[in-house]
């Protein structure tokens, strides 16, 4: 089994490179990420990437040898606050600055990796492209509102997999897209809000990536393009 982890420095990200290093039929593993991270495992090959930089998105891709076939690329990145950039509570709180992050992050960061990256997936069997998405980018579950930019970034995302996945139909018929919401993980992300949710509802990283992988395992052809939660149900758009 070969891997392809975008974003290994994250919690997430971290969890599943643990993941797939427990697996015997692991044989390799390709890490990207912009901390300088060395491993003792040989298997793992660590690369750059900015995945806010096309040009260097397109170079990470290369890094990986054309005759190289993996079986899964995960998308393990995403972007919600940091001290300049918190959710909108109301549309006065809304800039391009937010906007402009969010959506560079979280929709067209994975879109332009979906772009360099997805012609290293093996055709021959099952292979998954997988991003990590949201249920608040859902249209038909926002009862809540705010977030703006969170929301439509990943909602965004949602509809560039659902397209993606129309097109490999025909280019690659084994290969699944995948968008999943993994739920209130224990991260950097998270932490900001968090304080008003049971700890029994937020996960670690090693149980979430557990729990998606289950859901990545059990995935067929005729569920490419949709978005799963943690628990294998599929959330509307």
């Amino acid at each position: 089994m070969k891997i392809a982890i975008i974003g290994d420095a994250g919690t997430i990200g971290q969890a599943f490179l643990k993941h797939f290093l427990t697996k015997q039929e692991t044989v390799k593993i390709y890490t990207f990420s912009r901390a300088n991270i060395s491993f003792n495992d040989t298997r793992i090959t660590h690369h750059f990437i900015d995945i806010e930089d096309e040009y260097s998105i397109e170079k990470a891709a290369i890094s990986i040898p054309n005759n190289e076939q993996l079986d899964y690329i995960i998308v393990a990145t995403g972007f919600l606050s940091n001290n300049n950039i918190f959710p909108e509570k109301s549309i006065k709180d809304l800039s391009y600055e937010k906007l402009n992050k969010l959506y560079k992050v979280n929709t067209i960061g994975p879109a332009l990796i979906a772009k360099h990256f997805i012609s290293k997936l093996n055709n021959d069997k099952k292979s998954i492209f997988a991003v990590l998405s949201a249920r608040v980018g859902s249209i038909s579950n926002n009862i809540l509102g705010g977030w703006y930019s969170y929301r439509c970034s990943k909602s965004a995302l949602n509809m560039l997999m659902k397209n993606l996945s129309i097109e490999m139909k025909r280019k690659n018929a084994k290969l699944i897209i995948a968008s999943l919401h993994p739920g209130t993980v224990k991260s950097k992300l998270s932490e900001p809000f968090s304080s008003s949710i049971s700890n029994d509802k937020i996960f670690t990283g090693n149980l979430c990536v557990s729990k998606m992988i289950n859901v990545l395992e059990n995935l067929t052809i005729e569920d490419s393009g949709k978005l799963f939660a943690w628990d294998g149900k599929k959330i509307d758009f």
